[in-house]
């Protein structure tokens, strides 16, 4: 069920009017709770006995780690959510990922094994539910909130479906006390609320799927070396559409949470505007990105233990941040390249930060220009099936493309090249604006108008039935 599809806006009706409709809070609490529930079953209905399995587990590990007297007790308890979180997520996620490569370690010493494939089909959302469970029980292990007291709040906190399988990751802190009260929306905050939900499924649909999508395809499938020009394009080509697919889901999410009452954080800042990795990270995916922040990269010691430790904290952080994402080796090379970033941003800084050269008005554009271009050049890994596709097209992008073959009609050079300004354009105009803020400015006549327009292009553009791309993690 997703959100650009006639199923859940169906659905999205129903919950809306039993949401307003005159029971208690508690009880608009439990329907929420099952729709939730009913939303994650439509893709495979066995699967909600593992989230559910999962709440369960970390409600009591949380109790537990909390009543224990000693510090041994409390580790107990923490190893017990680690390895039920973390030991859930490796079985489903990477245990083919790990089968494959011990073979292929095996076959180096000339040891021939080859064992029945585990063949294991990977929950929905399970990247993303684990970490929302797991960060609940280390803020109680790390004494930032205490075990919450209704087990319905909790599992809301969990299994809350605009969120549920592809964020943002909510942190307990945050949204537990919004369950405190009932959560009655105003109508400012519906309207702005219908407003992200429009903006979201138009991101998807017209920018995501119908402009984006096939002329990534065509580069990434063709099973050819792209040219120079058509390699850079079809990495200009994907940035749009990863964007536009996953901050779409992500601001259609907090534009349904808007108008049921509640604040989702903000997840995207309009990333491509970056001046620089750090402040990449701090503009994409940011609920990801700071949850390896306070969860991994501090507790590894950060920036507290000298610049080399510092340097593999971040390219560990970054590492496991793109294993996060999927067991394939192109993940972790993304991941590797960010870190790699990230500490030459590091490096340059310490030499050249103080100069005032970098800011500079001219300056400031082209270093954005080139963060930008750095970013797509990760994400030719990052959509790339296999390693030799992703190295094959980094080399034409680089001019290494002996017998490259021209894949791209001047339409589609032209639609990436229109793409890509406008998108740079609007995230350069937008860089130190708030999106909610700038949209709750506008007059409702113009709100209004503008959902009316992202309306009539939704409706313009063919149905692709191609699914987010981030419920594969």
């Amino acid at each position: 069920m997703e959100f650009n599809s006639l199923t859940f806006l169906c659905f999205y009706g129903i919950v809306l009017i039993l949401h307003n409709l005159p029971f208690s809070w508690r009880t608009k609490k439990f329907n929420l709770l099952v729709a939730s529930y009913i939303f994650y079953s439509a893709w495979n209905p066995p699967f909600v006995l593992l989230l559910m399995g999962a709440t369960v587990v970390d409600w009591f590990a949380a109790k537990g780690l909390y009543a224990a007297k000693t510090a041994g007790g409390r580790k107990i308890w923490l190893i017990v959510t680690l390895v039920s979180n973390l030991g859930m997520l490796f079985f489903f996620k990477y245990g083919d990922f790990l089968q494959d490569n011990f073979v292929s370690l095996l076959q180096v010493f000339n040891i021939h094994y080859q064992p029945a494939k585990l063949g294991l089909m990977l929950p929905i959302g399970i990247s993303f539910y684990t970490f929302v469970t797991l960060s609940y029980t280390l803020d109680v292990y790390f004494g930032k909130m205490k075990p919450w007291d209704s087990f319905l709040d909790y599992a809301m906190l969990v299994t809350f479906f605009p969120h549920l399988v592809a964020g943002p990751i909510l942190r307990a802190i945050d949204f537990l006390p919004q369950c405190l009260q009932e959560r009655k929306p105003t109508a400012g905050q519906f309207s702005l609320g219908l407003f992200l939900i429009a903006l979201g499924v138009f991101e998807k649909m017209v920018v995501a799927d119908f402009l984006s999508a096939p002329i990534v395809e065509h580069v990434f499938n063709a099973g050819t070396k792209p040219t120079l020009v058509d390699a850079w394009l079809g990495a200009f080509a994907f940035a749009a559409q990863i964007f536009c697919d996953f901050a779409g889901y992500s601001t259609a999410a907090i534009g349904i949470a808007a108008t049921l009452g509640f604040a989702f954080p903000r997840n995207f800042h309009f990333p491509y505007a970056s001046i620089g990795f750090s402040d990449f990270w701090k503009r994409w995916h940011i609920s990801l990105s700071s949850w390896l922040r306070d969860y991994l990269y501090i507790p590894l010691g950060g920036n507290r233990k000298g610049p080399r430790r510092t340097y593999i904290n971040l390219i560990l952080t970054m590492v496991l941040g793109g294993l996060w994402h999927g067991a394939a080796w192109t993940f972790v090379i993304w991941g590797a390249l960010h870190g790699t970033y990230l500490v030459c941003e590091r490096l340059l800084s310490r030499r050249l930060g103080a100069s005032a050269f970098w800011n500079r008005p001219l300056m400031q554009p082209f270093l954005a220009l080139m963060t930008f271009a750095l970013v797509c050049l990760a994400w030719v890994f990052f959509r790339a099936g296999t390693l030799e596709a992703g190295w094959n097209i980094t080399a034409s992008m680089f001019g290494f493309g002996a017998g490259a073959v021209p894949l791209l009609a001047k339409k589609e050079i032209v639609i990436v090249t229109v793409v890509t300004i406008s998108m740079l354009g609007l995230h350069w105009f937008m860089r130190e604006k708030s999106l909610t803020e700038t949209t709750t400015a506008l007059p409702w006549p113009a709100r209004s108008a503008l959902i009316a327009c992202l309306l009539i292009g939704i409706a313009l553009v063919p149905v692709q039935h191609r699914a987010f791309i981030y419920f594969q993690f």
